[in-house]
């Protein structure tokens, strides 16, 4: 399937990149942007790729815009409202890496196949690289047992966030935390993200806390498993996501106010996840892991829908 990337930064050239790279499925068929001496868009000509510099305007009217089947979005929150405006009438199946949020938030290990099955694939949102890193992780304790109360926080490296995910940072704690509720499961979710200055730069790094009932060994052990398979899962499509350490499951002291829970909620453990993603290294350092598993994840995405519509083909 044909696709083009909307965005010649470091998220947009990665993902180009990585498609070039490693997908057998998909072929690179325009890299768009707006700035005609940019990097991502000087490489895309070494490397062959159509370009323009004229943002969506400018793609729509390239020659082979109308077999292009999958546009990726790593532009903007703000950018990616206009863009979508723009193509929505070509039928495009638009892959969204910012936190805009228009369509329903998609994380590969969790329910990629339920909206594909749903159909839902006209706009999806890859929720943000924490929500890509932490989100399986209470998704995997939510269906063992429920979480009223999960917290992330994601810390990256201050040399990995770019422009875009600086003037994101609010989108990104309000979308990943509606995605650790509707996507993981948690009754209520929160989100935190730190830009870490520390030089030599550090690889990704993300603290998951859930709050369960969960008072027998067994419960304990099943969750720990759940996790470790959930891990394995991410790790199939990000291969540098890895728990850090083991799993630790604390009971909550009896006299420690949970002032998250509502009333007829209980809560008897913290479920604690350390985990690290380090990046591919395609274009980006390996230290940026925040930005590889969004265009890893988008990637998954856009070769389960190119999957798809190949099986829908008639014979």
């Amino acid at each position: 399937m044909k696709v083009a990337v909307i965005g010649s930064g470091n998220i947009g050239t990665d993902l180009m990149i990585k498609i070039l790279r490693t997908s057998e499925t998909l072929e690179m068929a325009a890299m768009v942007g707006i700035d005609p001496r940019s990097d991502g868009l000087a490489r895309a000509r070494r490397l062959g790729v159509p370009t323009t510099s004229d943002g969506v305007d400018g793609l729509i009217a390239m020659d082979g815009f109308a077999d292009i089947g999958i546009v990726f979005d790593a532009t903007s929150a703000r950018a990616h409202m206009a863009n979508d405006a723009k193509l929505a009438a070509h039928g495009k199946t638009m892959i969204d890496l910012t936190p805009a949020a228009i369509g329903p938030y998609v994380v590969p290990a969790v329910n990629l196949e339920q909206r594909l099955a749903a159909g839902e694939i006209t706009n999806i949102n890859m929720v943000t690289c924490g929500g890509q890193a932490t989100i399986p992780i209470v998704a995997a304790v939510s269906r063992v047992a429920p979480v009223p109360y999960a917290e992330i926080v994601a810390s990256i490296a201050s040399k990995s966030a770019g422009p875009g995910t600086r003037a994101n940072i609010d989108e990104f704690t309000e979308t990943t935390a509606h995605a650790i509720e509707q996507v993981g499961g948690a009754r209520r979710g929160k989100a935190l993200i730190i830009l870490n200055p520390a030089e030599p730069p550090l690889i990704m790094r993300d603290t998951v806390l859930c709050l369960v009932d969960a008072p027998s060994p067994d419960v304990q052990a099943e969750i720990r498993a759940s996790i470790e398979q959930m891990v394995e899962v991410v790790a199939s499509y990000v291969p540098g996501y890895r728990l850090k350490q083991d799993v630790q499951i604390n009971p909550i002291p009896a006299d420690q106010p949970v002032h998250t829970l509502a009333g007829s909620e209980r809560a008897t453990h913290q479920v604690s996840v350390f985990l690290e993603v380090e990046g591919a290294a395609h274009y980006l350092p390996a230290y940026a892991g925040n930005l590889d598993i969004m265009t890893s994840a988008a990637v998954a995405a856009a070769e389960a829908i190119a999957a798809r519509a190949d099986r829908e083909v008639p014979a």
